[in-house]
């Protein structure tokens, strides 16, 4: 996939990142598509400055990923009984492409 995404590629080989939903979550932008000719889902996360460049990417194949808001904003007590990060977005279309795929937690 790097060398499509490179340009190193064969020119014959082609990969069409069609954007089937955008989220974004402060500096997060979460985009969710999938290749169906492939049977390939995948997930994006986009890290984007004030100025609305995209500074850091993050993508993910054939995986399900939660994103979740971890660090001062979600612990309001100094005794910790149990850390409960909540749920910002999951994955939709990983049942899209027919097999099992490993899940992943995004912590922002």
């Amino acid at each position: 996939m790097m060398r499509l995404l490179t340009g190193t590629a064969n020119t014959e080989e082609s990969f069409e990142f069609v954007p089937l939903s955008i989220d974004a979550f402060g500096s997060t932008v979460i985009v969710e598509g999938c290749d169906q000719v492939r049977d390939i889902y995948w997930i994006h996360a986009w890290t984007v400055n004030s100025y609305g460049v995209i500074t850091q990417v993050r993508e993910y194949f054939n995986t399900s990923l939660t994103v979740t808001r971890f660090g001062s904003e979600a612990v309001k007590s100094a005794a910790i009984k149990s850390l409960h990060c909540p749920s910002l977005w999951e994955s939709t279309l990983s049942n899209r492409v027919g097999k099992s795929v490993p899940g992943l937690v995004l912590a922002i």
